[in-house]
């Protein structure tokens, strides 16, 4: 099966997905571009149909009110849109970087391209770091992600990779409307990089009340009946009813555990959550550190864990795309929220 990256560019240690080409540090945005394979521009065209004339004839027709997308250097077509659609340049999200690295201390440390060039991103590692009991160390990051396919909107986020494992979680903060540490732009408006870093606030606010609420989540020690219950609701978005549902969920997690295919075929997603559940008990990376051991921030680590290394993929790209963008994204999202309900 294609891959669906493209091309992609990275600086250290070999990414947990495994592709890209290696650069050394310090590398000039054009640099990237050119190893990222985004040196390129998105063109576009009127859209026209063939349609017949009352002779039979074959003529050609606008329809002005839509463009097609397409590359400029292998002219493959990207997406059919509306006239008032405002793409984003892949060099435009690298730029976003430029004065970060160059003044602020960020440093690149991969960029790529997804579906041929329907959607391409930049993450540069901040600076910012936090060592939780135990050693558990994480770093902070910013995502900026694009699509010109109608699948997503120019995001900025806030990204938290935890060292052990490389485990990646969209940082947001609860009691927020909105996600706190994310902008989304959609294209229905032109993207403005200066304008996109003040509403981020590149500073540290976002990453130390993130910190914070993780340094909470290992303080709160979880039973296993807790645990339980815990992936049945992220899993299978039930509610999370610790006193009402312990002995049922205790005996449910009995049941998945069970070598059994059978039993385990006919609990809800039975296989992901017995698995999760054997990574919360020592078999994920890091488990054991004293910040993850028995403790809600170790039942999150299982969650990101699962998404980025161990959830079903058709690839290793479909896994990052998932992990990033998609249903493994939603999954990382709900378990961060149920964690924090267990940390109240």
């Amino acid at each position: 099966m294609a891959h669906l990256i493209e091309n992609m560019a990275y600086v250290g240690q070999t990414p947990w997905h495994g592709l890209g080409n290696q650069l050394t540090q310090q590398q000039p945005i054009e640099v990237w571009a050119q190893q990222a394979g985004m040196d390129w521009r998105i063109e576009s065209s009127d859209v026209s149909y063939m349609a017949k004339n009352d002779r039979g004839h074959n003529i050609i027709m606008p329809y002005e009110e839509q463009r097609v997308l397409y590359r400029s250097d292998t002219h493959a077509p990207l997406s059919v849109v509306s006239q008032r659609y405002q793409e984003v340049q892949p060099i435009e999200i690298l730029e976003f970087y430029r004065d970060l690295t160059e003044q602020s201390g960020f440093e690149l440390e991969t960029a790529g391209v997804l579906k041929g060039g329907k959607k391409f991103w930049a993450l540069a590692r901040t600076g910012q770091s936090t060592a939780l009991k135990g050693k558990d160390v994480s770093n902070g990051y910013i995502l900026l992600a694009t699509a010109c396919d109608g699948t997503l909107a120019t995001t900025a986020q806030f990204t938290n990779i935890r060292v052990v494992c490389n485990n990646t979680l969209a940082i947001a903060l609860r009691g927020q409307n909105i996600s706190a540490g994310v902008v989304k732009v959609p294209h229905s408006t032109k993207f403005d990089a200066e304008k996109v870093k003040q509403q981020l606030g590149i500073s540290v606010r976002a990453w130390d009340e993130h910190m914070y609420e993780m340094k909470q989540l290992t303080q709160r020690k979880v039973t296993q009946g807790e645990a339980a219950a815990y992936f049945d609701a992220v899993f299978n978005n039930t509610s999370l009813s610790i006193a009402d549902q312990e002995e049922n969920i205790i005996q449910f997690y009995r049941n998945i555990a069970n070598p059994n295919p059978a039993k385990e075929k006919s609990e809800p997603n039975g296989r992901a959550m017995s698995k999760a559940m054997n990574m919360f008990n020592g078999q994920g990376r890091g488990a054991e550190l004293s910040s993850a051991k028995d403790t809600a921030y170790g039942l999150l680590c299982s969650i990101t864990e699962f998404a980025d290394h161990e959830r079903r993929a058709m690839s290793t790209d479909h896994r990052l795309d998932s992990a990033w963008f998609g249903a493994g994204a939603a999954l990382k999202q709900r378990g961060l929220e149920q964690a924090l309900r267990l940390a109240v």
